[in-house]
């Protein structure tokens, strides 16, 4: 499919998933190499990073442990600005090394929230690895070391982002077109 339409939005296609996968295995061999005798605890962001941390976990070779958090920021197409944590981390943190798999970083906030919830946990080295980021819509200064994709500042769907709920099981990325 080209183009879907999910509620009132029409979105075309702008990323195919062969293109997807090829970035992931790149960033999952990038953490392999770098992460070789860490054991790190990979935080898998919900809802929106499912399908990113799926496709990367299975091809993470070394040993690791993994683990999800749930944190929500966007209502319809634009950012509330408010995050609320839903699900906490239960895991013990201290020593560890974390890699945070989110599935999208635009403003960065709720990225920059979730960190300083990390930083009182005693972390030996905290990680984080995105399937897209959007550069031109950051506010805040981070340090995303793993990113598969950098893209503009559209409102997408699809590989597990939503609209309103709907569009997170296309393999592929679309784009809003109206």
């Amino acid at each position: 499919m080209n183009t879907i339409q999910i509620k009132d939005k029409h979105f075309a296609i702008s990323i195919k998933a062969e293109e997807i996968e090829k970035e992931v295995i790149r960033v999952a061999n990038e953490i392999n190499k770098d992460l070789a005798g860490e054991n790190p605890l990979f935080l898998s962001v919900l809802n929106g990073s499912f399908m990113f941390t799926a496709d990367l976990m299975k091809h993470i070779t070394i040993p690791c442990e993994i683990s999800f958090i749930k944190l929500a920021s966007y209502q319809g197409v634009t950012s509330t600005g408010t995050i609320k944590e839903v699900i906490g981390i239960n895991e013990d943190l201290v020593g560890r090394t974390v890699v945070i798999v989110e599935d999208i970083v635009d403003t960065g906030l709720t990225m920059q929230r979730l960190l300083e919830t990390l930083g009182t946990r005693g972390i030996k080295d905290v990680y984080i690895a995105s399937l897209l980021v959007k550069p031109e819509k950051l506010k805040v200064d981070l340090d995303i070391k793993y990113v598969a994709m950098r893209i503009p500042n559209d409102f997408i769907v699809g590989y597990g982002l939503d609209y309103d709920g709907y569009g997170r099981n296309y393999p592929d990325i679309y784009t809003v077109v109206d």
